[in-house]
């Protein structure tokens, strides 16, 4: 007996159950993205490599991307991110764009990566952006639509939080502790790693980097004080503008949200479920500056976020957000009483498909019995049945498995029936 091939480590197998999760997740992102006019693009699923080596740093190039050469003898890579592509596409039309861009996708992406809960080597991934304005209130329109995803899925203000900080401001207060620019790349990283050590622990590990204990007292009392976002005038025009786009409740301010900070340049946010067992971002994103420089365009700024499917679908199962699995799109199955009438059934799914109603056909004669467990199974509604007394008198016999009833309709009827009682 042949031994079975396993799937490749790390991916993930879609069956119909996953399948309708990742559609959901899918309708859910357009619709918010749709809502605020942002179109739909996407980018090439493989990509040179040389297109990371600049913007995406040497981790990622040589220790997570799926790389290899192909037949032509050029280095590939399955794209890992889709920001570098973002960039070169924008550069190669930039002059022939209207701004701002208003982009989101939804695609596949691949990284080398330890799969663990909440990732995986291959993940979907929402990025959405607009390109081209620099103002606290386009920062603000990306945070909106981040919490309308959530109220859409059904995680309320007290189940989800849009965390917020700034680059600029959490500049200030370093400047203001003499914290020099060498040292913040290891600053934010303590900050990071805050809430996963011992605290006498974290500030002796603080104390190791070179950080004084006037430096540490003062970064303390800033990582302590969440009404700082007064400071930055940046930061109360963002807070202004979300009271008026109604998602203010959705969002909250914290200096302690530091990933990111390094590669953004004004307002960072990450997206939180406060109340689960998965402790990972839903979503992360800020304000970018220079989008371009590497890929040959002209300076252009941009705020943006992505959020990946793993992730997002782990914590919409927990909370019991997902809606019922229908194993079918069909809404009714069109029996097969014999092999005499088995065409007068495929001439009635026709007929239906034609008028707008998804039917399916049992493929061979059966038992209507078996042929109604089948249905029920699949949680179809009705059953159709075309016999040779309903063949003689040109009608359809229905029957509503929610129910049991069965009602006999004449053929040009069978439309309106079915419309009646599943709508």
């Amino acid at each position: 007996m042949a031994s079975k091939i396993q799937p490749v480590k790390g991916t993930r197998e879609f069956y119909p159950e996953q399948m309708a999760l990742r559609n959901f997740i899918y309708e859910k992102v357009r619709a918010a993205s749709q809502k605020f006019g942002y179109q739909e693009w996407d980018a090439p699923f493989i990509e040179p490599i040389d297109l990371y080596a600049a913007k995406s740093g040497e981790e990622l190039v040589k220790k997570q991307s799926f790389t290899f050469t192909d037949r032509g003898g050029d280095f590939v890579t399955l794209r890992p991110e889709l920001t570098p592509s973002l960039a070169r596409m924008i550069a190669a039309k930039q002059g022939e764009l209207t701004y701002p861009l208003r982009w989101w996708s939804f695609g596949p992406f691949w990284r080398y990566e330890q799969p663990q809960k909440g990732r995986s080597r291959e993940f979907f991934q929402w990025n959405i952006d607009m390109l081209g304005v620099n103002s606290p209130e386009a920062d603000a329109e990306l945070i909106a639509v981040a919490a309308t995803f959530l109220r859409s899925v059904g995680l309320t203000p007290e189940r989800a939080a849009i965390y917020v900080n700034n680059r600029r401001l959490m500049d200030s207060e370093f400047d203001t502790l003499g914290i020099v620019a060498e040292k913040r790349l290891d600053v934010s990283n303590l900050v990071d790693r805050r809430t996963k050590m011992d605290s006498a622990k974290w500030d002796a590990y603080a104390l190791e980097l070179g950080l004084s204990q006037a430096q540490l007292d003062g970064l303390k009392n800033i990582l302590g004080n969440f009404d700082l976002w007064k400071n930055s005038d940046e930061l109360v025009r963002l807070f202004a503008t979300l009271e008026a786009l109604g998602v203010r409740d959705y969002v909250k301010f914290d200096p302690n949200i530091m990933r990111g900070l390094l590669y953004y340049t004004g307002t960072v946010f990450e997206a939180f479920e406060t109340s689960g067992s998965l402790k990972r971002a839903i979503m992360g994103g800020g304000r970018y500056d220079n989008l371009l420089a590497d890929v040959g365009g002209q300076p252009l700024s941009g705020v943006g976020f992505a959020m990946g499917d793993v992730v997002a679908g782990i914590i919409l199962q927990e909370a019991g957000l997902l809606p019922e699995f229908v194993p079918t799109p069909a809404a009714v199955l069109v029996t097969v009483f014999d092999e005499s009438m088995w065409l007068k059934s495929f001439e009635l799914a026709a007929q239906l498909r034609d008028a707008g109603v998804n039917a399916m056909v049992f493929p061979e004669p059966a038992k209507l019995q078996k042929q109604f467990k089948f249905a029920d199974k699949m949680k179809i509604k009705l059953a159709l049945t075309i016999g040779p007394d309903e063949a003689a008198n040109a009608q359809v016999a229905i029957k509503n498995l929610m129910t049991g009833e069965q009602v006999t309709v004449k053929r040009e009827a069978v439309v309106s029936e079915i419309q009646k009682i599943v709508g």
